[in-house]
């Protein structure tokens, strides 16, 4: 039986569980190859009938309506007008009785977006036969057919500054092919590991693939042998129906997968994806040197792929647990290593991993749909969880396994519920606040900070409308997104801020009142010049003041206008506080990254991202927002696919932005070349980039670190 079932289910009655299968197979033809899993259950449910019954239905197969799962559609005309439990924000405006100037004409709703896009359409649907010529979906698909294991020496142009000295890795994609099967989501690509060390004002490069179980498995088969997020393994032809249901609980039979993601544990640095099970690699070679089952040292089934690395070298993640009471959200603490004294005198280390703790947790809101979870955010005071609409359900996990399906059946997004916002307390490990807000998906927080009066909590989210996103990464999706006419309003994402007021409201405050009273909450940010500019290099960067480089005058003002609402908090009648968001940047911003040493948790005022709008100019553009004054600078090049912009600070710099972003970097038309891109951080132009040759295609990248030398 697999870890995340075995943890997914608690004990108690065996009764009850007898009941249910009565009552499933009344005349007791249960089907043989189930009983294993039956015997593997008994003794360990500690649900009601009802739930045991609806879990084995789920299960089973003859049942498959699976209750917790499908929430009945809400007769929207029997609502109270008080009822604002589940309102979305179009509907809180209309409650409002025409007080709608006051609330969403000073917030921002995902929805605008597209109503100002909607205005830049300059030909009709029909005349278009290419709907985005400029995106080339390709360098995501890209499967590399030989590694490199040697390092090998880059064409530098430009000049390197003298204090660069690093190494940058980067984890993602390898290859969607095994044997003559091909996987069919982004997500199930093999894990490939690149490194680009700077020394001396040379650039090298290597790359190799994490070799996790998995790996090793498909490629010894030369078939896709476990099934994956979105791809169904292939049966293997020498074993029965009987043979392969037994297997399916075994843990080893679970795909360990590492890609998304590289964090380092002391001096140690781990491949991360969304289960437990993340893969230490040797920072100069590559190669894979140990596997570590977080589920062994703490109580969980999975976590996020971005746990948060403190400056003391303590690293907090966030973790899943199913107990008896249900799914809970689990903050887990990984102290550096130490030496203690053990009963018997004797000198022992302890590991990060041996001192993993739970140090707060949070109950999911439903019992067996516990919410996807790809990140978290950390201020002074308070860990912060969103509870978002997108939930995985426990029981299509069980079933996918049974049947071998991809699991990602298993993620439900509910369009009718909200997101829930929870701040916990680092010192208590307790809950302190939940606020509300409309349902959006996301998969990467920008940063968090608490305002110096402490009267507001601010966090910054790339945000989407829905999760369709993620359908969008199916490689069928990628291919065909030229001929697909809704695939840039599938990816439509903005980066928007959401403020969170900690002084709790009189109980007669009416809703139209807007509970964020701060005329700013850059109350650390000194005032300054504008000294924005515009122009080109040669390289095609872009330096932008206003919102959108535009002619029409409508078109501009309609975009400014959206920047310039503000978010704002209401008081529901429960008592519950309702937040709107607002703009902070005009393009699709994904994987953002910011000074992370110096303003983790703390105000700020810049991030950098690349762009997520495939229906750009140039898709591969790398932006920089400057947050207080609401405008940023892009660099983009033609046929340049950069990924995530890693910044490194200027160990001499005096400012937040003092220093460079680096960035991988490949071409749409030469698919065995790789680079890595030097921009100056604070103009966004190009300083240096290092090119490489090397013998097979290289795909592009997903997310990185960055260790200075010392």
């Amino acid at each position: 039986m697999s870890e995340f079932f075995k943890n997914s289910i608690v004990k108690e009655k065996p009764s009850i569980l007898d009941h249910s299968i009565a009552t499933l197979f009344p005349v007791n033809r249960l089907p043989e190859q189930y009983h294993s899993l039956i015997e593997a259950l008994r003794g360990t449910m500690d649900f009601t009938h009802k739930r045991v019954y609806q879990i084995l239905s789920a299960i089973l197969g003859p049942l498959e309506r699976e209750s917790e799962d499908e929430n009945e559609e809400e007769d929207e005309t029997s609502r109270s007008e008080n009822d604002f439990s589940t309102v979305k924000l179009h509907e809180l405006d209309d409650l409002l009785n025409g007080k709608r100037m006051k609330l969403s004409k000073t917030s921002f709703q995902l929805n605008d977006v597209e109503d100002c896009l909607k205005n830049n359409e300059n030909e009709s649907e029909e005349e278009k036969t290419n709907y985005f010529p400029n995106c080339d979906s390709s360098v995501w698909m890209r499967s590399c057919k030989s590694e490199v294991i040697e390092p090998i020496s880059g064409k530098i142009t430009g000049k390197i500054p003298h204090w660069l000295k690093g190494t940058l890795l980067r984890n993602g994609p390898g290859s969607l092919q095994v044997g003559e099967y091909t996987f069919n989501h982004l997500f199930d690509s093999s894990a490939l590991l690149h490194r680009f060390a700077i020394a001396n004002g040379e650039v090298t490069y290597q790359c190799r693939f994490v070799q996790t179980d998995v790996y090793k498995k498909n490629n010894a088969a030369q078939r896709i042998v476990v099934t994956e997020f979105g791809t169904k393994a292939v049966p293997d032809p020498c074993r029965n129906i009987f043979q392969r249901v037994a297997a399916v609980f075994k843990p080893e039979n679970d795909s360990d997968n590492s890609m998304i993601s590289v964090y380092p544990f002391c001096d140690e640095y781990y491949t991360f994806t969304e289960s437990a099970v993340i893969h230490r690699i040797d920072p100069k070679t590559l190669e894979t040197t140990g596997k570590v089952n977080v589920s062994d040292y703490v109580g969980i089934v999975n976590h996020t792929s971005h746990p948060h690395v403190m400056n003391d070298g303590t690293v907090y993640n966030l973790g899943l647990s199913v107990t008896s009471r249900g799914p809970q959200y689990n903050i887990i603490c990984f102290s550096p290593n130490q030496i203690i004294i053990d009963d018997w005198g004797e000198e022992k280390e302890l590991s990060m991993f041996d001192q993993a703790t739970i140090i707060a947790s949070v109950p999911s809101r439903w019992l067996l749909n516990p919410s996807y979870m790809h990140t978290f955010g950390i201020t002074e005071n308070y860990f912060i969880i969103v509870e978002q609409p997108l939930s995985v359900s426990l029981t299509t996990v069980i079933s996918c396994k049974m049947k071998q399906q991809p699991m990602c059946a298993a993620l439900k997004w509910y369009e009718n519920e909200n997101t829930l916002i929870h701040l916990i307390s680092r010192e208590t490990g307790l809950l302190e606040r939940t606020f509300i807000s409309e349902a959006f998906f996301y998969l990467h927080i920008i940063n968090q900070f608490e305002t110096r009066d402490r009267d507001y909590v601010v966090l910054d989210i790339c945000c989407y409308r829905d999760a369709k996103m993620l359908d969008c990464l199916f490689v069928d999706a990628m291919k065909n997104l030229h001929k697909n006419p809704d695939y840039a309003k599938m990816f439509r994402g903005r980066p928007l801020r959401f403020i969170l007021p900690m002084k709790r409201p009189q109980p007669d405050v009416p809703l139209e009142y807007n509970l964020i009273t701060a005329k700013t909450v850059n109350q650390g940010l000194e005032s300054f010049q504008n000294d924005s500019v515009t122009c080109q290099n040669k390289s095609g960067s872009e330096f932008v003041k206003a919102s959108i480089n535009d002619t029409n005058k409508d078109k501009r003002n309609d975009y400014q206008n959206v920047l310039r609402r503000r978010a704002t908090a209401h008081k529901l009648a429960n008592g519950d506080i309702f937040v709107k968001p607002e703009l902070l940047c005009d393009l699709g911003c994904e994987t953002p990254r910011l000074n992370y040493d110096s303003y983790l948790g703390r105000e700020y005022r810049y991030f950098y991202a690349i762009s997520s709008d495939v229906d750009l100019e140039n898709p591969g553009t790398i932006i920089k927002v400057d947050i207080l004054e609401k405008t940023r600078k892009t660099w983009c090049e033609k046929n340049v696919y950069p990924s995530e912009p890693v910044f490194v600070p200027d160990p001499n710099g005096k400012n937040e932005d003092d220093g460079v972003v680096l960035c991988s970097i490949v071409w749409s038309d030469k698919e065995t070349r790789v680079g890595l891109l030097i921009l100056d951080s604070v103009t966004l132009t190009e300083i240096a980039r290092a090119i490489f040759e090397t013998s097979g295609p290289v795909p592009k990248c997903l997310h990185g670190w960055f260790t200075l030398d010392k």
